[in-house]
């Protein structure tokens, strides 16, 4: 069994694999098409096309437009042709999903967590749910392609291991891909919900955007890039934690991380919504706090938008450095937008450079609390699917495959998370 980084076809960078993408584009789909693309011999073209087809991966959506003669033969891209199973774990609540290999949500559900317990405990409770959801969707473990996992924490994502979560306690270097392993002989990728939410949002409206934040406000605080339409984790993982990015004129505010002055220990949703409750109006999580401001209570619509000038002045700074082409802000405190909006550019737009602000798009989640199991689908499918993979799965099939006819698995053609 091949995993990533071993050698392959040296051909794959025109192999089955290349011919799928160009495929799934739609930037190629008849034959005649893929060899003038890829500069192969019809013959080179029709293999390849052979061979997706034999897997299953593409199938013949019907003729083309003719100039005389038998139309051309469509090929399409089979989204069917395997499922995902994703989970966008957060600090109180989560979003499970099964997504097939286009990133579309069979389906998926939301509930109400606490991911501080032991790691155990909760991907335990994971796998059940992925059990129901696939249950609910009409599949079964054998057509499971890949996982995805998102968590309120920093991970190291080669190995797909928590880094010292602050808000996980018992979580520090547990290998959740190797739980996962036990149950499903797939890749499982792992990375801080917020990187899985910004690439959710870019994927599905933003991708005409080579550079992004992704902003998530709800009970911490933290941000996703996109650099060259990639997410960018940084040397160790831990780009874009901008929740500990320190405010001036806070010293007496202590961060759970330690430190004072943190921009979460401020404008957090757990800190708004314990400020409110000092000042009576009773609030036990960010969702209470937008319940507040929705509801049209001074103390909260105040606080919300606060918080939004506090977020300002940390993305003055980011939009100066990283010069964005759009901020996207999500997470529970989002669902007031309009208080929280209107503070935050208040301060980001008045403290920035006029010419990184001059195209400048800030908005709110499109896709709200669904942008991460969008992402983490997204994340193992360009995964699983990617040209290398495609091409060891096939290869790897046809030679442990000849004469003797064997289930062909795009998860086991890589065992380890990559990046």
């Amino acid at each position: 069994m091949l995993t990533a980084g071993e050698s392959h076809d040296p051909t794959s960078a025109t192999g089955a694999g290349s011919v799928l993408s160009l495929i799934r584009a739609g930037e190629a789909v008849t034959r005649a098409d893929l060899a003038r693309r890829t500069g192969l011999a019809r013959s080179t073209v029709a293999q390849r096309v052979e061979a997706l087809l034999a897997h299953q991966l593409v199938y013949e959506a019907g003729g083309s437009a003719s100039t005389g003669g038998r139309p051309p033969a469509v090929l399409a891209f089979n989204r069917s042709a395997g499922v995902v199973l994703v989970a966008d774990l957060g600090a109180t609540h989560s979003r499970l999903a099964v997504s097939d290999l286009a990133g579309t949500p069979l389906t998926e559900q939301a509930y109400d967590t606490d991911v501080a317990r032991d790691p155990e405990i909760v991907l335990s409770w994971v796998h059940d749910r992925f059990q129901d959801l696939l249950g609910m969707a009409g599949r079964d473990g054998a057509d499971v392609r890949g996982i995805g996992i998102g968590i309120p924490a920093p991970v190291a994502f080669s190995r797909g291991e928590p880094v010292a979560p602050p808000m996980m306690p018992g979580w520090d270097g547990f290998s959740i891909p190797g739980w996962f392993g036990r149950f499903y002989d797939v890749p499982v990728l792992v990375d801080n919900d917020v990187n899985i939410m910004a690439l959710g949002e870019h994927w599905s409206h933003w991708r005409e955007f080579e550079h992004m934040l992704y902003v998530k406000m709800g009970t911490g605080i933290g941000c996703g890039l996109v650099t060259d339409r990639r997410i960018h984790r940084g040397a160790q993982g831990a780009a874009g934690d901008i929740g500990h990015i320190r405010l001036a004129g806070h010293d007496n505010v202590l961060c759970r991380c330690g430190n004072v002055g943190c921009l979460e220990a401020v404008a957090g949703g757990r800190a708004l919504a314990a400020r409110l409750t000092a000042r009576g109006a009773p609030a036990s999580s960010s969702r209470d706090v937008v319940r507040l401001v929705l509801d049209g209570e001074p103390l909260a619509i105040q606080a919300v938008r606060d918080a939004g000038r506090h977020l300002g002045e940390v993305l003055a700074e980011c939009i100066n450095f990283f010069n964005p082409g759009a901020i996207v802000i999500g997470g529970d405190l989002a669902e007031a937008h309009q208080q929280l909006l209107a503070g935050v550019r208040e301060v980001a737009f008045g403290r920035s450079l006029p010419m990184a602000t001059r195209a400048l798009r800030m908005v709110c989640s499109q896709l709200g609390d669904r942008a991460g199991v969008i992402g983490a689908a997204i994340m193992v499918i360009e995964h699983v699917l990617a040209p290398d993979t495609v091409d060891r799965a096939i290869q790897g099939y046809d030679r442990a495959a000849r004469g003797e006819p064997r289930r062909f698995d795009l998860g086991t053609a890589v065992t380890s998370q990559s990046g």
